[in-house]
């Protein structure tokens, strides 16, 4: 009955001789011989993978038998049992009218804040309990003794932006490592004083590196090189970053790009900008705020100088959550911290007290003060999930989910200049899935206030930024 099925399936052909159960059974002998060709995850494309499983099943792409088959067949559909996830009618702007209120929401602010980790709570309160039971004592004992413990976990992190375990310190919030990085590496002469940014950084990221210019001496306007996109484009190209920093490398100081743009959700080509920009001398480094927990990061392997990132988005860690830092270990004893703290003098001696400091290379040395550990306790219970998993399997389930989303809009929300009347959704976010993370940033042709307060009403979490909505 399967003679030529394979190729069938390949051709993105319905095969009417095979019901659902026959092939289920022929794809797990298929899988065992050749998983790239039939596994619908490994397809060549998002859009060729839903084909694949539509025409299989006999139904339109837009049929939610096509989501029931992706959800039955999901390798990664327990991890979601993992966190809480808020009813409907716990939702602020619910309308109950309209929606079944004892659901779980819908929720694609995963970009603002990410879902609480079951756990989180758990942990919590066994460092509550050991503070009233054992006062002082907790600095130094207990599951993780308060002294070091942020320094339990980096292990997990590195793993998630690969990087080696004493690249990466977790400490402060995002904007505080990015003034403590960039003390170190942005180091401006008269030859080389300007700073590489992409245009709508995030504000933080923006301000930032306008008072550190400020501060070093320098005048924004000349020493902020900020990269615009094409008249009439919405994203950079990769071939105009390469070509800045070809034409102007000689005049900078710091190539500071987002990993993700949090507005447009562009994944910036990391390894091609690192390489580029250290060819004409520059120190590149990266605010991974919007790519951590999102994108397959290889920091350490690209070779990038510094980085740092947030973990409440992605990596669910709760509002304010303890945030990331990274320097190569390259760098690790020739690039000095400018501001010191106890925190980075050498955990064996720190409690000498003899005020002779003892420095840690790399990113350890920027640490400046004992870390809470109540800040502590959420990010290892994200992190925990993160580790029941890879970054691999997690960026190959979104690169097809975030494709699924992109066919669904494009086939019911199309621009048809036939009906001038017809709304239809406009996406910012770069097409090619190897251009982007799990967002997709969408404008519309209708006014987006009213959008946002309709999926708000039928418990849909979304966010709003200027002109457009981050589903994600």
């Amino acid at each position: 009955m399967f003679k030529g099925v394979k190729e069938h399936f390949t051709d993105r052909l319905y095969v009417e001789s095979a019901t659902l159960t026959e092939y289920e059974r022929f794809i797990q002998l298929e899988l065992k011989i050749s998983p790239v060709i039939m596994d619908p995850f490994d397809a060549r494309s998002p859009r060729e993978a839903l084909e694949l499983v539509s025409n299989l099943l006999g139904c339109s792409l837009t049929s939610s038998e096509v989501a029931t088959y992706l959800d039955k067949n999901d390798e990664l559909k327990h991890l979601r049992e993992q966190f809480m996830i808020p009813q409907v009618a716990e939702l602020p702007s619910t309308d109950l009218k309209l929606v079944d209120g004892t659901k779980e929401c819908i929720y694609f602010a995963g970009n603002s804040l990410g879902l609480q980790p079951k756990m989180a709570k758990t942990y919590i309160e066994e460092e509550l309990d050991k503070w009233a039971k054992t006062g002082v004592h907790g600095h130094v004992h207990g599951t993780r003794p308060w002294t070091w413990a942020e320094n339990t976990i980096e292990e997990l992190m590195a793993n998630i932006v690969g990087a080696k375990g004493a690249e990466v310190a977790l400490m402060n919030g995002l904007t505080v490592n990015l003034h403590l990085l960039l003390l170190s590496f942005y180091k401006p002469t008269a030859k080389r004083h300007k700073v590489l940014i992409e245009d709508k950084a995030f504000p933080s990221d923006h301000y930032a590196v306008e008072s550190q210019i400020q501060f070093r001496g320098y005048d924004p306007k000349r020493s902020m090189l900020i990269m615009k996109p094409r008249p009439g484009e919405e994203v950079l190209r990769t071939e105009d970053i390469l070509e800045t920093i070809d034409k102007e490398g000689d005049s900078i100081a710091v190539v500071l790009f987002s990993g993700v743009q949090y507005y447009t959700g562009q994944l910036f080509d990391m390894a091609a900008i690192t390489k580029a920009g250290q060819q004409k001398g520059c120190y590149v480094g990266f605010d991974c705020a919007h790519a951590v927990g999102n994108a397959e990061l290889r920091l350490h392997d690209w070779g990038v100088d510094f980085a740092c990132w947030c973990s409440y988005k992605y990596v669910n860690s709760g509002a304010g959550g303890l945030a990331g830092a990274f320097i190569h270990e390259k760098n690790a004893h020739s690039v000095k911290p400018a501001l010191l703290g106890w925190w980075g003098h050498d955990l064996t001696t720190r409690f000498q007290m003899d005020n002779k400091m003892d420095l840690l290379p790399g990113i350890g040395g920027y640490r400046l003060s004992n870390q809470p550990v109540l800040l502590v306790c959420p990010l290892q219970a994200s992190l925990e999930v993160f580790a029941m998993t890879s970054m691999a399997a997690l960026r190959k389930k979104s690169r097809l989910l975030t494709g699924y989303l992109e066919c669904l809009i494009q086939l019911h929300f199309y621009k048809d200049d036939g009906q001038a009347d017809k709304p239809y959704v406009h996406i910012i976010t770069p097409s090619n899935p190897e251009e982007r993370g799990c967002q997709l940033s969408l404008s519309f042709s209708v006014p987006i206030a009213a959008v946002f307060h309709e999926l708000e009403r039928r418990g849909v979490a979304v966010m709003t930024m200027f002109y457009c909505i981050a589903i994600n």
